[in-house]
């Protein structure tokens, strides 16, 4: 499957974006689908992560509450509105797909998108 994200751009804090990534295939709702994000020099960091059908989902401590992970698979697009951003959510935004379990990790993630940057400003 390929990933192709878009959405991102420069917001101040406090407002909101909403990330798409939209994928190639038939499979997509095969897939479990996830967010990461990623700084210059460091790992790339766990956002959220959603079940196949959209029934469950996952987030990072840093993110609930704020953002929202959601998927239309008659559409094969993932989404992550972002809401309440804050300067320190400034980060290139990956969108990512595998075939295992809701994963908070990126090992298991088989399939990325090119990144999206967000940046928000103070």
């Amino acid at each position: 499957v390929q990933l192709q994200a878009s959405g991102g751009g420069l917001v101040q804090a406090g407002g909101s974006l909403r990330l798409s990534c939209a994928a190639s295939g038939r499979t997509f709702s095969s897939y479990v689908m996830g967010w990461f994000r990623q700084a210059p020099g460091l790992e790339r960091e766990f956002v959220a992560v959603i079940s196949r059908s959209g029934g469950t989902t996952s987030y990072a401590d840093s993110v609930k509450g704020r953002f929202t992970i959601s998927r239309d698979n008659a559409k094969n697009t993932v989404y992550l509105q972002m809401n309440s951003l804050k300067p320190e959510d400034t980060f290139v935004y990956y969108c990512a797909a595998t075939s295992q379990i809701l994963a908070r990790t990126a090992g298991p993630y088989n399939y990325w998108g090119q990144g999206t940057q967000v940046t928000v400003s103070s």
